[in-house]
Parts: C-alpha cells; sequence; structure tokens
C-alpha cells in the first residue's frame, strides 16, 4: 500500500498532538495506517448518532478508499445517514438545546421534531418518506418468500436509486450509499430498537405485513458476523475502531471468544488491533468505560495487541483520525 502524503490536518496533528488524550488520537492513527500497510482489515462500529452528526462526511471516504472493510452499526445509525440523505433541509439546529424546559421539548414534539442532542430530524420529511418505500419492500420480499438483513433492505433502494429525486446533500457524503456500493459487510445488531425494526413491529401487528420473519436480525446476523471473521482473518489480521460503546461495539468484539470458547472447532486469531474514542467514565464491569486491557481476560484481544481509549467526544476524535488515515 502506498503512503498517504500528510495534507494540512494531519500536518496540524503531528504539530500540535503531542500528550495526553491528543497524542493517543495521533498514536492510534498512526497504528491505524500501520495496520492496513501490514495487510490487516478494519472493522469500524457505530454507537450513538454518529449518522446524524454527519460522520458520513469523512466515513465515506474511508469506505470508498478501502481504509473500512466492515461496519457494525445500531439500526438508527443505519437509518439516519439516510435520513439526513433526503431531508437535510428540512432539520432544525438547536444550539441552545442544554436550556430547554420540558414544556418547549414538548413544542417540539408537536411540530414532529424528534430531538438528538442539537439537532431535530422532522419525522414527515424524513421518516415517513423512507418508511412508504422500504415497507414495499418488505412487503414484496415476503411476497416472493425472501429474507434479508435490515441493511441488505435498504442497500437495494440505494443501488435501484428508488431515493434519488429527494437527495438533499451531495450523495458522497452518504456513508450508507459508499456502502452500499462497495457491498461493504455490516452488521446491524438490536435492529428492532430503531424507528425502522419500530415500525416494522408495529406493521407486523397491525396486519400490514403477515411474515415476520421477512427481515432476518440476531443470531443470523452472529453467525453471519462468524462466517465473515472466519473467512477474512484467514488472510489477514482484523482491526476493531470502536466509536462509543452499547451493543455496536460489544456484540462484534464477542465473535473471536465465541468461535474460541463455544464452536471451538478451529481456533481464530483475536482482534489484531483495538482503538475505543468513548466520552464514558473508566470503570471495569461497565462495557462503555472499561480499558482495553479488561479484554484481554475475554479472549477478545491478545497483551500484544495495539489498544488505545481516547477519553473524549467522537464527533471531535473520529473525524480528526480518519482525515490522518486519509492523510487529509
Amino acid at each position: 500500500m502506498a503512503s498517504v502524503k500528510p495534507g494540512s490536518v494531519s500536518q496540524f496533528i503531528d504539530r500540535h498532538y503531542r500528550h495526553f488524550n491528543a497524542a493517543v488520537l495521533k498514536d492510534a492513527a498512526e497504528a491505524y495506517n500501520a495496520h492496513l500497510e501490514q495487510g490487516g482489515k478494519m472493522m469500524i462500529t457505530l454507537a450513538g448518532a454518529m449518522s446524524t452528526a454527519e460522520l458520513g462526511v469523512s466515513l465515506a471516504e474511508m469506505i470508498r478508499q478501502d481504509k473500512v472493510h466492515a461496519i457494525t452499526c445500531t439500526g438508527a445509525n443505519l437509518e439516519e445517514d439516510l435520513f439526513n440523505l433526503v431531508a437535510r433541509s428540512r432539520y432544525e439546529r438547536i444550539p441552545n438545546y442544554r436550556e430547554l424546559t420540558p414544556k418547549a421539548e414538548e413544542e417540539l414534539l408537536s411540530r414532529h421534531l424528534n430531538r438528538v442532542t442539537d439537532t431535530c430530524i422532522p419525522e414527515e420529511y424524513a421518516i415517513r418518506k423512507i418508511e412508504k418505500i422500504v415497507i414495499e419492500e418488505w412487503i414484496g420480499a415476503a411476497e416472493n418468500k425472501q429474507r434479508l438483513f435490515p441493511h441488505e433492505f435498504l442497500f437495494k433502494i440505494l443501488r435501484e436509486c428508488r431515493l434519488k429525486k429527494f437527495y438533499e446533500i451531495d450523495p458522497n457524503e452518504s456513508w450508507m450509499m459508499a456502502a452500499a456500493h462497495k457491498n461493504l459487510p455490516v452488521f446491524v445488531p438490536g435492529w428492532e430498537d430503531s424507528t425502522l425494526g419500530n415500525i416494522y413491529a408495529a406493521r407486523n401487528i397491525t396486519g400490514e405485513l403477515c411474515e415476520v420473519h421477512t427481515v432476518r436480525s440476531g443470531i443470523e446476523y452472529m453467525m453471519e458476523l462468524a462466517d465473515w471473521y472466519r473467512r477474512v482473518s484467514k488472510d489477514s489480521s482484523i482491526g476493531f475502531f470502536q466509536i462509543g460503546g452499547g451493543i455496536a461495539g460489544d456484540f462484534p468484539i464477542c465473535v473471536v471468544p465465541m468461535l474460541n470458547q463455544d464452536v471451538k472447532d478451529t481456533d481464530v486469531p483475536e482482534w489484531g488491533y483495538f482503538c475505543q474514542i468513548s466520552d464514558s467514565t473508566t470503570s471495569f464491569g461497565s462495557y462503555s468505560g472499561a480499558v482495553p486491557n479488561e479484554k484481554i481476560t475475554w479472549g477478545k484481544l491478545r497483551a500484544n495487541t495495539p489498544r488505545y481509549i481516547i477519553e473524549s467526544d467522537a464527533t471531535i476524535v473520529a473525524p480528526l483520525i480518519f482525515a490522518k488515515v486519509l492523510g487529509w
């Protein structure tokens, strides 16, 4: 892999990020590049609301340039990238969100504006616009006795340009668009608690959908992940770049001990690189706040695995690391 000539952002990081969390950011980015240069692959996990934070501006380019080889994300991150794609002009930013009263929050609700920190997602222009098209796909799949994962339905819609007339941002800034065109392996644990997951459950309850198993999820995602990890790890060390905590991180990292301790037919190597961006308080017993060393005892990492934890806001840190990996 050819070395990347550093741009102005990378040069700024090299000049100023010398100590504490800043130094860890620089070290983690350089180790990320070293992992790739040695032939390694990288999984990125997305928790929180990184799609609404518009991480796609940098993540999409990471995908296009083969700096990412798989993504595990929450159902919210899966769909919110598309909400932003089709309804960005209708979003409302609330700079003083920390000062909102309960009454002010109710006023946002009455306007069908669902708040994510300082950003309100417009229900009618984002969620309902996507809902109609996705339900058509679910019904069609059920009629043809097809079963697909949640991300596969959305990939299909993007590849067929079903949403193109609604685009309100440059599609190059949509990480889902980049992933769909790369057919990137994507794993979405706990999809049921997302907006589209709720809609799917509701339509099965009301009878509009009549086959609950049309959308694959949960255990089948873990089996698919196990197959991917086994296959890829035969030839490449796989790294783990974790944004936030929760199920998006805990679900995929467990595939290694699951294969080695529960399946037990053929051992797979532990993750070959680990970095977590988290603002959780460091604490043992808390997955999101556990230091990387704790993962060694669970058979997820080795003592010689490069390990980094950056205790900061992922909306600030992740784009900077991606910029350095990309050489921006």
